[in-house]
């Protein structure tokens, strides 16, 4: 499936007292590359749509103040109600963190639902 990169740049606000990235922005930055992933998809009205279920972080390497580093967000399986996903934050050559996040999607009723299949059939390209 495709890869979908979200470029970032380390301000002063995302680290600590020692200019290292905050451990709880990496779930900040992950947000924002996966709402790129999901751009343009049209969700039924009154949907709730995709919501976290469960998440997990690896750090490999720190990210540090001022570093320019992409977020490469893939999906690696795709379900009927939920999806799984990877992202990759890279610096240079260096994996600095991996986040995989599986995600369910939930119909009106707060319950989970199938994912549409226009959305399916967007996410599959």
């Amino acid at each position: 499936m495709k890869v979908y990169e979200f470029p970032f740049s380390v301000a002063y606000a995302d680290t600590d007292a020692e200019g290292i990235v905050y451990h709880g922005r990496y779930i900040e930055i992950a947000e924002r590359a996966r709402m790129q992933l999901l751009l343009g998809l049209e969700m039924p009205k009154g949907d709730v749509g995709f919501v976290i279920r469960e998440l997990n972080i690896k750090y490999k390497s720190p990210l540090r103040l001022a570093d320019n580093f992409v977020v490469r967000s893939k999906i690696v399986s795709l379900g009927a109600a939920s999806m799984q996903v990877e992202q990759q934050f890279v610096h240079g050559d260096d994996v600095c963190a991996v986040l995989n996040v599986m995600v369910a999607y939930l119909g009106a009723n707060m319950r989970p639902a199938r994912i549409p299949e226009q959305m399916v059939k967007r996410l599959s390209e």
